[in-house]
């Protein structure tokens, strides 16, 4: 499937900024999964890119000049094959995200509901599928439950969050289990209205496949050609689409649009 999109993200500021620099995973994987065909940033300042560790496209966006406001614009066509598995690709072995994060340390009630749903027999696809039933039942879909810096064992406790939480909880739980498992930050259209919303959901390794496996927590399914990637990492601050600093600038109020939509054709 061809999705067009255009994301939007707009920054003000009640007082003038002196510098700030953003570091932006906008622009889709370059993955077997997944082909660009057409693809701009549109931002003021200097961007420099360069690949990371895990494989994400970034560039460093650097404003200089003192301003008020920031307006990022990305858009573009991606090309998504209908397949859940997606080979392993870049420098870092999949036991790089066996390791836990400041937001994606497990405790008990994380690690009861990785032996609940994992530690049993039977096909290790299906038990993620449980264990993905077993967090959307415990972390319910609630729209600005949670900010950004809110862990996974705090989002279980809570019981509520966004797909960010669903995610952490999810990924934090294979680890636990042994299972390495990644966040990954993307689009997902949602239907033909093209309105829709930055979107996270999972990779999980499987050994036997040597592949991963795309696991959207928030809708309970294999991720498929609705899913555009844009960045994996071991939790949500190595895969947030936009992250950076500044100097000045007092109170910041953020603007976000994103469309999504399929191509008039297919």
């Amino acid at each position: 499937m061809q999705l067009n999109i255009r994301h939007r993200t707009a920054y003000r500021y009640d007082e003038i900024v002196k510098y700030s620099a953003q570091a932006l995973r906008l622009t889709p994987r370059r993955e077997g999964r997944q082909h660009t065909l057409s693809w701009t940033i549109q931002a003021p300042g200097r961007k420099s890119e360069q690949v990371d560790a895990h494989g994400n496209v970034t560039h460093l966006l650097t404003v200089e000049s003192p301003h008020s406001e920031i307006e990022i614009i990305v858009s573009g066509s991606v090309e998504v094959a209908d397949t859940e598995w997606i080979p392993h690709e870049g420098g870092l072995s999949p036991l790089a995200y066996l390791a836990p994060t400041p937001l994606t340390a497990p405790d008990d009630a994380l690690a009861s509901l990785a032996r609940n749903h994992l530690n049993r027999p039977g096909d290790l696809r299906d038990r993620l599928f449980a264990l993905a039933q077993g967090v959307y039942d415990r972390v319910r879909y609630t729209p600005g439950a949670t900010g950004v810096e809110e862990s996974a064992a705090a989002a279980l406790t809570r019981g509520e969050g966004v797909c960010q939480d669903q995610a952490h909880v999810f990924l934090t739980s294979c680890r636990a289990a042994g299972i390495p498992a990644r966040y990954v930050s993307g689009y997902l259209y949602s239907g033909d209205s093209g309105d829709a919303a930055s979107h996270a959901w999972v990779d999980a390794w499987i050994e036997e496949a040597k592949a991963w496996l795309g696991i959207d927590v928030t809708h309970l399914a294999a991720t498929g050609i609705k899913h555009c990637r844009l960045a994996v990492g071991r939790d949500y601050l190595d895969a947030a689409p936009v992250r950076g600093v500044r100097r000045g600038g007092g109170r910041e109020k953020m603007d976000v649009s994103v469309s999504v939509t399929k191509a008039e054709n297919q």
